[in-house]
């Protein structure tokens, strides 16, 4: 079997079993196997389920290379032959589909062949690699547990990050931006409480269900009123849970939602008026009780450093005949600038297109691939699956060539 197909059936393997943040053991294992296979130092259990593989190759600096490994709370409905039956457990305590809605099944596969095939040419580099599969980025909780582990102390300290996200983008094409390359993520809990009673006498109750509709609409005016134009937002309530019958008012609501932002200065002003909006929600509708504000995963934004762009751009653009285009800030968030923070060095890390390439035929311009790809299932649509090829291939050859730009030649 050759090298392509080997890392084929490994994808569709890791696409029919995923795993929630926290629980990526089976995926763990396997990248732990494929990478003492292929020489490495291994050690698993780092922050939990993650893996590093340590590939120590005389002199010279050392480079990270980061793939996440868990998977959504998501039933896939892409109708692969080889889509997602799993089920899974969520903190909560609730049963649930579980699918690789996010890629990093792809994510896995490309490090994993990107690893092998670096192991097999070390005689022509020098340095040192550390290769990192990491748990529960879904969480945003991931880097940070390998980091309090004793990442680097334990393995080196890695003297540039590197990797890439699979998205909508034309497979074949990479796209990397400097900067602000992906927004910090910031999640909210919110308990609003009422008083609860018959549904036929809501004027004996002080509805939540009606405060939680009201809350929802009054919070969407936020970025749109209190944002500037200059600036970029996003705040997005995807979850709202109330009652357990239809003619019985609850006594509580609850709202949960998450917040993009590139400053800290916008994070602290979106932050603050979901505070001040739910209180005076509140407040208006006579509740009994103050509202529960809960906020939980936090993570950075990922800032691509200026210098390590160009050079790693230079590097990508040897992987494909397509341009390496620039597709500015990312609204999605990611946790492996916590690496590269936490080691003080730069991040270079881009987009891998993983949409079918004849879905863009006709297309001439960036613009009109941004029009493309608004149409096609994104990242988290339980209709989201990269095609293997040149998806595949093209990011195996990418980890490659950006590693070999920061390990010196032999």
């Amino acid at each position: 079997m050759s090298a392509a197909d080997d890392l084929a059936d490994l994808y569709r393997d890791l696409h029919r079993h995923p795993e929630l943040s926290f629980a990526e053991t089976r995926t763990a294992g396997i990248a732990a196997a494929r990478l003492r296979d292929a020489g490495y130092e291994v050690a698993e259990g780092v922050g939990g389920t993650g893996v590093v593989g340590v590939l120590r190759n005389d002199d010279g600096p050392t480079a990270l290379l980061r793939a996440d490994m868990d998977a959504l709370p998501v039933a896939e409905t892409t109708g692969l032959d080889y889509a997602s039956t799993a089920r899974g457990v969520t903190p909560d305590g609730e049963e649930t589909a579980v699918a690789h809605a996010c890629g990093h099944d792809m994510h896995v596969t490309c490090l994993t062949g990107a690893a092998a095939e670096l192991a097999a040419a070390r005689d022509t580099w020098s340095g040192t690699l550390l290769v990192v599969f990491q748990p529960a980025e879904e969480v945003g909780g991931g880097a940070r547990a390998m980091l309090d582990d004793g990442l680097y102390d334990r393995f080196g300290t890695p003297d540039v990050v590197l990797g890439q996200h699979v998205a909508p983008l034309p497979a074949g094409l990479l796209a990397l931006t400097s900067g602000a390359a992906f927004a910090a993520s910031d999640t909210v809990r919110v308990t609003l409480h009422g008083t609860g009673g018959h549904g036929s006498r809501p004027e004996t109750t002080v509805d939540p269900v009606v405060l939680a509709a009201a809350t929802v609409l009054r919070l969407n005016t936020i970025v749109s009123r209190e944002i500037p134009g200059s600036e970029t937002a996003v705040l997005t309530v995807g979850t709202m849970r109330a009652g357990t019958k239809e003619n019985i008012v609850p006594d509580t609501a609850e709202l949960g939602m998450t917040v993009r932002s590139y400053t800290r200065a916008v994070r602290d002003r979106v932050l603050g008026a979901i505070e001040r909006v739910v209180r005076g929600e509140a407040a208006a509708s006579g509740v009994p009780k103050d509202p529960e504000i809960a906020f939980g995963e936090s993570f950075p934004a990922v800032i691509n450093d200026a210098d390590a762009c160009e050079r790693t751009r230079a590097a990508l653009a040897t992987v494909t005949p397509l341009p390496v285009v620039d597709p500015g800030p990312v609204t999605g968030s990611e946790d492996v600038g916590e690496f590269a923070t936490a080691a003080g060095a730069p991040c270079a890390y881009w987009l891998l297109g993983g949409a079918d390439p004849e879905l863009f035929s006709g297309c001439s311009s960036v613009e009109e691939i941004r029009d493309r790809v608004g149409e096609l299932p994104s990242n988290h649509s339980p209709r989201y699956a990269p095609v293997i090829e040149p998806t595949l291939t093209t990011g195996v050859a990418a980890l490659v060539a950006a590693a070999r730009e920061w390990l010196p030649a032999r």
